[in-house]
C-alpha cells in the first residue's frame, strides 16, 4: 500500500464504528462485530472497533476491512480441513454466512507460552497454575517459550467476559457430546498447524488464536466467524524471535499486543470507568500492521475503501 501512514491518518475519522443505525435491521452488536439476522443467513459486519478486556479501547482505520479480507483468504485456504459458513464477501467489512448451531465454546490453540489478559497461559502459569484447561505444565518455564505440543485452552463464549474450561467440564456441563467435542477439537488442532506452517512460510509466528464452530442442518462442523486475524491471532516475526528470548526481550510483534499493553501501563482496563484516549500515533501504527500483515499473509496488496464506510455498507448490503 502505497503512501501508508499519509492514507491512515486522513481517515482517522473516517472509522466504522456503529451500524445498528444504518437500516440493515435488527443488531446483535459483540465487541468488534455486527450481527444481522437476515433469514437463512447471517450477515457479520466487522467494525473498526479495536477491543480487548473485554471492552472497546479505540477505533483503527481500515481495520473492519483487513480483519474481514484476511479471514476470507484464510477461510479459502483451508476449505480442505473443514468446510466454513461463507456465502460471499458483499463489502470489505462484512460477510453474509450461513446460519449454524453455534457450539457455546471457543476452541483456543496456543503454541506459546506467554500473554497477557487474565486468562493467558503466561498470566495462569506467573500465578502458580500449572494445570491450565486440562494441560498440565512443568515448573520452570520462561514467558515466550515454544510448547513441546500446542495446547488446547477452549473458553466459554460470553459478550462480557470469557472462563476457561476444560474439556471434561464442557461435556460434563452439556455444553458440548463428547463425539462433538473430539471432532472439533481435532479440526482446531489441524487448522493451527497449518496456520504456524503458512505463517513461517511467511516470516512469521502464528503464536496463538482461537476458532468457533457450529453445526450445519446436516450435522457436519462448520467453521464460522473469523479465522487467523490480527484480532484473533497473536503473530510474531519470526527472524528476530530466537535471539531475543535468549535476551529476555519481548518478540518483535504484527498484532494489537501493543496497545494493549499501552493501556495495561496508564490505567486498570478491566476496572477503570473511563479508560484514556488512544493516542493517534498509536492508532496510525496498529492500522499500519494490520495492513502490514494483511499483506505479508496473502500477498496481495491492500486497497482500501475510502471515505465513508457506513454509506458503501448500506450501499453493498441493499444489492443482497
Amino acid at each position: 500500500m502505497k503512501n501508508k501512514e499519509a492514507v491512515i491518518r486522513a481517515n482517522l475519522n473516517n472509522c466504522l464504528t456503529e451500524t445498528a443505525g444504518l437500516g440493515i435491521g435488527n443488531c446483535k452488536r459483540g465487541k468488534v462485530r455486527d450481527i444481522y439476522d437476515l433469514g437463512d443467513s447471517l450477515l457479520l459486519v466487522t467494525t473498526d472497533r479495536q477491543s480487548a478486556f473485554d471492552r472497546v479501547l479505540a477505533s483503527v482505520p481500515f481495520k473492519g476491512q483487513v480483519l474481514n479480507r484476511v479471514s476470507a483468504w484464510w477461510f479459502r485456504h483451508t476449505e480442505h480441513i473443514v468446510p466454513n459458513h461463507v456465502i460471499s464477501i458483499p463489502h470489505p467489512n462484512a460477510t453474509l454466512g450461513r446460519k449454524m448451531e453455534v457450539f457455546p465454546v471457543e476452541f483456543v490453540m496456543r503454541g506459546y507460552l506467554t500473554g497477557s489478559s487474565s486468562t493467558s497461559a503466561w498470566t495462569l502459569y506467573n500465578r502458580g497454575d500449572r494445570n491450565i484447561c486440562g494441560n498440565v505444565l512443568p515448573d520452570g518455564m520462561v514467558k515466550n517459550q515454544k510448547f513441546p505440543v500446542a495446547l488446547i485452552t477452549p473458553t466459554t463464549k460470553s459478550d462480557e467476559h470469557d472462563q476457561s474450561i476444560t474439556p471434561e467440564e464442557i461435556v460434563s456441563s452439556g455444553l458440548m457430546s463428547q463425539n462433538d467435542w473430539d471432532n472439533a477439537s481435532e479440526i482446531a488442532k489441524d487448522l493451527f498447524a497449518f496456520g504456524v506452517k503458512t505463517a513461517a512460510q511467511r516470516g512469521l509466528i502464528l503464536v496463538d488464536t482461537k476458532y468457533e464452530m457450529g453445526k450445519d442442518e446436516n450435522g457436519n462442523i462448520v467453521l464460522i466467524d473469523e479465522i487467523h486475524t490480527p484480532d484473533s491471532s497473536r503473530y510474531w516475526l519470526a527472524e528476530s524471535f530466537e535471539e531475543r528470548l535468549v535476551q529476555g526481550l519481548e518478540p518483535k510483534n504484527i498484532d494489537k499486543e501493543f496497545l494493549r499493553l499501552w493501556f495495561r501501563d496508564n490505567c486498570d482496563p478491566y476496572n477503570d470507568e473511563t479508560l484514556p484516549q488512544a493516542p493517534a500515533d498509536l492508532v496510525t501504527e496498529l492500522s499500519s500492521r494490520y495492513i502490514t500483515l494483511f499483506e505479508m499473509i496473502t500477498g496481495e496488496e491492500f486497497e482500501p475503501v475510502e471515505g465513508d464506510p457506513a454509506q458503501n455498507l448500506v450501499s453493498a448490503v441493499k444489492k443482497l
